[in-house]
């Protein structure tokens, strides 16, 4: 779904809708160019939604207070003592950010913080932090301390330099595990030379396979144009009790990762001017102010209000200033590239594919990506339109900061502005465009936006236990990714990762992935989920999977926000399917004739039940003893069984695992007269027993429900599917802490397989899992 503004905000552009004069309103809808929709829109926003605008990003300051800094780094003292120091460096770290340049709560926050990554180990962190807090005139009465703790680093790092010389091998430990590199050779960013772009007026520009690629090769790597940060998502809370009235305070991806590249860290580099942004170096702060904070920085409270999409379509064209916009828009420029797709397109119609390595990380395959203007209704529009205008006018009375004088210059074409054509109010010559350009993308947005997804720690902090969740971070837009046609049972997998997340690239790869490792860091690979044959297209899941939604529920959301109906395989072999049932229904069978079970069992005889439609509408019925069940007492059950597993959860959150293994065993004993083995509900369940038991030291408990668990999960997604290598990946765990050595060697292959296949040879989890056969193998 498209990230829009706050809902204060929609409800404002709404009632701006509803009260627009009809010939407004008829003008508004009947414009069929992006440039006019601007200008309408430019004309219509007015002061009262600037003015709106400012009132409501009041509530979401991202001023410096040396107030709130000081509050910070009182809670990070309150965690640092219950030795949590992970949270303490969360806490000090916000500290940094909300204190005011050269100030001494700046000074102090950074000198805390530096005995919070001491204790954790980061010793080189932890100098650089000191360094910061003298920088900032840290009080000359607690020097001492500093002084003492920069020894103490010291010594650490020349014990750890010193046993690095006497033991070479350990300098490359990674090279231990490493796998057989894929046999396209070295890969930096784009399409593999086994992929080439091909053309249909039906699917438009599209991947296939010109020749045969196996199950785990990488097809394509790809960097985002822009990336965005999610706020408030993957929230944990720290271990040292509760505060706050007895709510946990909370951090999500803002506080935890670099806002330019998205890298994990303790100790971001704060922007100077706001307290929101931040970094995981002074390199990607500098880059980030160069590409687009300079001018967002003033505008920090209002993009919160706006909302991630709006964000993302400004932050695209700040980043591509208006010389580049200038380019894309040239109509030789536009007339040259139309010509080279057109050769592209007869070239694809008589069955010769163009090679897609040519696809880079440029703004003019961005610009071009299609916008869809008239299928989105007249509402959206307006509401994007008004929302863009609002912000281009914001930015264009805060002005220019001192070094960014670039962006605002005219470049030497000779294009007339608004005011020359309409007489708008707004006098900036030229760059007017930025803003029409920032319409484009956030309309392009919700056909090509790309949810960038990592997997998240969740639980509590101090579980022995770590949960984890694939979560959406970030909103970013990928060129060549974005040349993936969907399917709900793609051929492909897909994953991300940062400069910290452990690549899956080779070791052998070109310098040019070590330069975008400084310069970017995010990263997209999509492998090979299995063999594609030659001329096989490339297929990528948009999001609605026939492994987690029903046929119908996954068509309607594409349609909606897509625009197409879905005639994969998956929706269509389910539709045959559906009619076989309606066909047997109708013939007086009185239930479907799919193998596909329901996962659910009949309450009297426990044998398999199916879906049917009768008397009583779409329902179940078995198959053996005839009895039946409505659509509403089935949800019904559900529905209570989910309830009680979520209270068992909430008791382990609260770290009471035994009543949480109470309530389970009573669940379980009530979902095993309904819920087959292979039903995901019951997966679910026997993967909280498994945590329950872990929490209280029995893996081998655990390890037992965790083996039903994964039974569910095959079911669902398949032997071959990355969450069953995942939930394999913990069983091995938890044998190897039940100290049950054959049961954990005789999982490993499977989970390497699973691995390697979705994920790379080199991800972090391969590591650890090398490093546990190692240590089994003796």
């Amino acid at each position: 779904m498209m990230d829009l503004p706050c809902v204060q905000w929609q409800e404002h552009v709404a009632q701006k809708w509803s009260g627009l004069d009809p010939e407004l309103k008829d003008h508004f809808t009947s414009q069929l160019e992006i440039d006019d929709v601007f200008k309408s829109a430019l004309t219509l926003a007015t002061q009262d939604d600037v003015d709106f605008l400012q009132s409501t990003s009041a509530g979401f300051s991202v001023q410096k207070d040396t107030e709130q800094a000081a509050t910070c780094r009182e809670r990070g003292n309150s965690s640092f003592k219950t030795r949590d120091y992970t949270t303490a460096a969360l806490h000090y770290s916000q500290g940094v950010c909300c204190a005011p340049q050269s100030s001494e709560q700046l000074s102090l926050c950074y000198a805390n913080r530096s005995a919070a990554l001491y204790h954790l180990q980061h010793y080189r962190e932890s100098l650089d932090d000191i360094d910061k807090a003298l920088e900032n005139d840290y009080p000359s009465h607690l020097l001492h301390k500093l002084e003492g703790r920069r020894t103490q680093c010291l010594n650490h790092l020349s014990v750890e330099l010193k046993a690095k010389e006497e033991n070479p091998a350990s300098k490359n430990h990674k090279g231990l595990d490493r796998v057989k590199r894929s046999s396209f050779g070295p890969l930096s960013f784009g399409v593999c030379p086994q992929a080439a772009v091909s053309f249909s007026p039906e699917k438009g520009r599209h991947l296939v396979a010109a020749e045969g690629i196996a199950a785990g090769e990488v097809i394509l790597n790809d960097e985002p144009y822009c990336c965005v940060l999610i706020p408030g998502i993957g929230e944990v809370t720290g271990k040292g009790g509760r505060q706050d009235g007895g709510r946990g305070v909370l951090f999500g991806t803002e506080h935890r990762r670099c806002h330019r590249c998205l890298t994990e860290t303790l100790c971001p580099v704060p922007c100077e001017g706001c307290s929101y942004s931040r970094y995981c170096s002074a390199s990607c702060q500098r880059d980030a102010w160069d590409e687009h904070h300079r001018w967002e920085c003033p505008l920090g409270a209002d993009l919160m209000v706006m909302g991630v999409m709006s964000h993302l379509a400004l932050r695209v064209a700040l980043k591509a200033g208006l010389k580049d916009i200038q380019k894309a828009r040239d109509p030789i420029r536009d007339k040259h590239t139309k010509s080279k797709l057109s050769d592209l397109n007869r070239e694809s119609s008589d069955s010769h594919p163009c090679h897609a390595s040519h696809y880079s990380n440029s703004y003019l395959n961005v610009f071009h990506l299609l916008h869809h203007l008239n299928r989105h209704s007249p509402e959206l529009r307006f509401l994007c339109a008004v929302t863009i205008a609002t912000l281009y006018q914001k930015l264009s009375r805060a002005g220019p900061p001192s070094a960014s004088s670039d962006l605002c210059r005219p470049s030497a074409a000779n294009s007339q502005s608004p005011d020359e054509e309409e007489g708008t109010a707004d006098g900036n010559g030229e760059q007017w465009l930025l803003g029409s350009a920032a319409l484009r993308h956030i309309l392009q947005l919700r056909c090509n936006a790309q949810a960038i997804l990592m997997l998240q720690d969740t639980g509590a902090a101090n579980s022995p236990v770590q949960s984890s969740k694939e979560m959406r971070i970030a909103t970013a837009i990928f060129p060549t990714l974005s040349l993936l046609n969907h399917s709900c049972c793609p051929n492909t997998s897909l994953v991300f990762s940062t400069g910290t997340s452990g690549s899956d690239l080779s070791a052998d790869c070109s310098e040019s992935v070590a330069e975008y490792r400084t310069a970017g860091g995010v990263t997209a690979t999509v492998r090979a989920a299995k063999v594609i044959n030659p001329g096989q297209e490339i297929l990528h899941c948009y999001g609605p999977h026939s492994s987690r939604m029903a046929t119908q529920e996954r068509q309607r959301l594409l349609q909606e926000q897509y625009y197409f109906l879905c005639q994969c395989e998956a929706c269509t072999q389910q539709k045959e399917e559906q009619e076989d049932r309606t066909k047997g229904t109708q013939q007086g069978s009185g239930w479907g004739g799919s193998p596909h079970e329901s996962g659910l069992l009949c309450g009297k005889c426990k044998e398999s039940l199916k879906k049917s439609s009768g008397d009583r509408g779409i329902g179940l019925m078995c198959s053996s003893c005839g009895h039946s069940m409505s659509s509403s007492e089935v949800s019904h059950k559900l529905q209570e069984i989910r309830a009680d597993l979520e209270i068992a959860v909430n008791l382990m959150e609260r770290e009471r695992p035994d009543e949480a293994l109470r309530q389970l065993r009573r669940t379980q004993s009530q979902s095993g007269l309904i819920l087959a083995e292979t039903h995901p509900l019951q997966g679910e369940l026997a993967d909280a027993m498994a945590r329950a038991y872990a929490t209280m030291g029995d893996w081998n408990k655990a390890a037992s429900h965790l083996e039903r668990s994964a039974v569910a999960i095959s079911s669902q997604y398949g032997e071959d599917s990355i969450e069953l290598g995942r939930q394999l990946f913990k069983l091995a765990q938890l044998h190897f802490n039940g100290g049950a050595r054959g049961a954990a060697l005789s999982v490993i292959p499977k989970v390497r397989h699973l691995l390697s296949l979705h994920c790379g040879p080199h991800c972090h989890d391969l590591q650890e899992l090398q490093a546990m056969e190692d240590c089994l193998r003796g």
